[in-house]
């Protein structure tokens, strides 16, 4: 596996495999080469389908400017779903041609060259990891940072600042986000609404909902997120450490950072063992990925222990098996902002689960990812990120009195 530096990225949304995968690599083509004036570039599969809603376009011709870029859409389904192909000229003479693939939460692979990443880790399933650290007497936290290496708590750090800042931004900026949904953005309200005699239960969920709304919004505005794992999930563990941090006093900045580094973790056994990627297997693989890592975060928070931890994030993947991915309009919106606020309340529900009945469990981790990826497999392609199905056919503009 690679190191969790690939998995939690810091960048502009609305999405990781749509906006940050392209733009990454449109840069560095043009930094290998500073003196093309013209591209030629054809979007395939679900990026030609939901790359205008997903800003895509905008990204690639901001990395490739002043140059001329020119588009195209292709639908190849022997490609992978998220595929683009850019030919780079000088004074009309054909320079390089580069297909690349955007595999999600920003990671990029030029097809026919050797990874640019290396893998750091040396366990490729839950199971290898569980049996070294009880071998070494290892935690799973301290088994990331033993593996992560120098520096990796620091990145944390500015990891979690990050997530930080855009729940701070998003929780109090009101107006509408961009596209033509006109959608109102709801995390301020939600944020600091009044209730008379409100229920504990009913303010946590509020709050932890604001939070993932926040955070959400931002991402489709385009503003500043970190892919936790992608950008159309990135609300749901900044959500859940917010939340935590500023409720329980026990809840440390350390404890945060410990809570990152084993999501982290979570979040690369999916990436490595099935996707993150709502293109390759439906909406499972970004906002179910979100979830397990968000529940095994929080049962890290309040020192639960490792097998709590697996099933908290097993209860996570499992209740969110065939969630399609279907964006209205394309736009990472509805219904992928609520959803980030579901799997946030859920994930602290799967720990809560986690704690009671872990002794009594049949499914691991291992085998619930697996299951997961061969589902997304299996799901028919209007329903991995094409807006060609599900609620991207289905909703009617002029009915929905709520988006406006």
């Amino acid at each position: 596996m690679l190191s969790i530096r690939s998995l939690y990225q810091i960048g502009f949304g609305p999405s990781s495999s749509h906006t940050m995968g392209p733009a990454k690599a449109a840069n560095i083509i043009r930094k290998n080469h500073p003196n093309l004036d013209r591209f030629e570039i054809t979007l395939y599969n679900s990026l030609a389908l939901t790359g205008k809603g997903h800003l895509t376009e905008e990204a690639i011709k901001t990395a490739l400017h002043p140059s001329e870029v020119i588009f195209s859409t292709s639908i190849d389904l022997l490609k992978h779903p998220n595929t683009l192909s850019i030919k780079g000229f000088e004074n009309d003479v054909l320079i390089v041609e580069k297909t690349v693939k955007s595999v999600g939460g920003g990671r990029i692979l030029f097809e026919g060259e050797p990874d640019m990443e290396s893998p750091i880790y040396p366990h490729h399933n839950f199971k290898d990891i569980k049996k070294y650290c009880k071998a070494n007497h290892l935690s799973l936290a301290d088994y990331v940072f033993e593996i992560e290496g120098e520096g990796f708590k620091e990145f944390l750090n500015d990891i979690w600042e990050a997530m930080r800042l855009s729940i701070v931004r998003g929780i109090s900026t009101h107006g509408v986000l961009p596209g033509p949904l006109k959608l109102k953005r709801k995390a301020p309200e939600l944020y600091s609404k009044i209730i008379n005699h409100e229920a504990p239960e009913i303010f946590e969920n509020r709050l932890v909902s604001s939070y993932a709304f926040a955070v959400s919004e931002e991402n489709a505005a385009g503003g500043i997120i970190v892919t936790a794992p992608t950008c159309g999930a990135c609300g749901v563990l900044p959500a859940l450490l917010y939340y935590m941090h500023e409720k329980h006093h026990v809840v440390t900045q350390e404890r945060i950072i410990r809570g990152l580094a084993v999501a982290g973790l979570i979040g690369n056994l999916i990436k490595h063992n099935a996707s993150i990627s709502g293109a390759v297997a439906g909406c499972q693989a970004e906002i179910g990925s979100a979830c397990a890592m968000a529940a095994a975060a929080h049962a890290t928070l309040f020192n639960l222990n490792m097998d709590q931890v697996e099933y908290a994030a097993e209860i996570a993947i499992e209740h969110h098996l065939g969630l399609t991915c279907d964006p209205i309009n394309g736009y990472v919106q509805i219904p992928c902002i609520e959803r980030n606020a579901v799997a946030a309340l859920r994930a602290i529900d799967a720990c809560g689960l986690a704690y009671f009945l872990t002794d009594s469990r049949k499914i691991s981790l291992d085998m619930v990812i697996k299951t997961m990826y061969q589902t997304g497999l299996d799901m028919h392609s209007s329903y991995k990120e094409t807006s060609q199905g599900g609620l991207a056919v289905h909703f009617k503009e002029e009915d929905d009195v709520n988006c406006w």
